[in-house]
C-alpha cells in the first residue's frame, strides 16, 4: 500500500482528507505544519504529499524548496482561491498538482492517483508516448496526430514531449523554457507562448479549441489526458 502525507493545519480540512485518502486504500501520515512535514517525509519517505501552501512557522513554499534539494515525490498542492501567485511559484519550485480550496475530496483523491500514474509511467523507459490518438515517437522524432504526420521544430517537438511524458500535469512556462533550453528566465517565458501557438497550429484541427495541448489560464499549459 502507498503512503500518503497530508500536511494540513486546518484539523478538520486534513481529517477530511485523510478519510478520503484511507478509504482509496492509502496509508496516510498527517503533519500540522512543515517542521513536522519535513521530519516525516525524510523518515518515513512517503510516495506522495498533499500540502497546504498557507502553513505556520514554515510554509509550504519553504517545505517543496526543502523535499526538491534531495527527492523527486510527487506533491499536490492546496491552495486558497485567491492565491494565484503562490500557486504558479509552487508551481515552478516543483510541485505537480494543485487543488484549489474549497476543493472536492473525490478530485483530490483523482489527483494524488494521477501524479501516482505519471510517477510509475515515468519510470518505465519508452521510445514512444501515446495519449489517445496522439503519438510522440521520441527516438524517431516523429510526431503523429489522428494518423497524420505533424513535422514540428526541434523547439516544438521538445516541448510536445515534455507535456506529453507527464499527461494531465500542468507546466508553467518557465518549467517549460527550462525543459526545452535548460534555464528559466522571466524575460524569455512568454516565448513559450508562440512556440505553444505554432504547435497547435500543426497539430490541431481547430487551433482556436484545442484537443491535445490545453492552456490553464494563469499557469501554463498541459497535454490532455483521454477523455479529460
Amino acid at each position: 500500500m502507498r503512503t500518503i502525507l497530508i500536511v494540513e493545519d486546518e484539523p478538520r480540512i486534513a481529517t477530511l482528507v485523510r478519510d478520503y485518502l484511507e478509504h482509496a486504500g492509502f496509508v496516510v501520515l498527517l503533519a500540522a505544519d512543515g517542521e513536522h512535514a519535513l521530519v516525516l517525509a525524510r523518515t518515513r519517505r512517503p510516495d506522495a504529499m498533499v500540502l497546504d501552501l498557507g502553513l505556520p512557522a514554515v510554509d509550504g513554499l519553504d517545505v517543496i524548496r526543502a523535499i526538491r534539494r534531495d527527492s523527486s515525490m510527487p506533491i499536490v498542492v492546496l491552495t486558497a482561491r485567491g492565491d494565484e501567485s503562490d500557486r504558479v511559484i509552487g508551481l515552478e519550485l516543483g510541485a505537480d498538482d494543485y487543488v484549489v480550496k474549497p476543493f472536492s475530496p473525490k478530485e483530490l483523491v483523482a489527483r494524488v492517483r494521477a501524479v501516482l500514474r505519471r510517477v510509475d509511467a515515468a519510470s518505465r523507459p519508452t521510445d514512444r508516448l501515446v495519449i489517445g490518438d496522439l503519438e510522440v515517437d521520441l527516438a524517431r522524432h516523429r510526431v503523429t496526430a489522428g494518423g497524420r504526420v505533424v513535422t514540428l521544430t526541434p523547439t516544438e517537438f521538445d516541448l510536445l514531449a515534455t507535456m506529453a511524458r507527464e499527461p494531465g500535469r500542468v507546466f508553467t512556462r518557465g518549467q517549460l523554457l527550462e525543459a526545452v533550453r535548460g534555464f528559466s528566465l522571466e524575460t524569455y517565458e512568454r516565448a513559450i507562448d508562440g512556440h505553444v501557438k505554432n504547435l497547435r497550429r500543426k497539430l490541431e484541427a481547430d487551433p482556436g479549441a484545442p484537443r491535445y495541448v490545453r492552456t490553464v489560464h494563469g499557469v501554463g499549459y498541459a497535454v490532455e489526458e483521454p477523455g479529460s
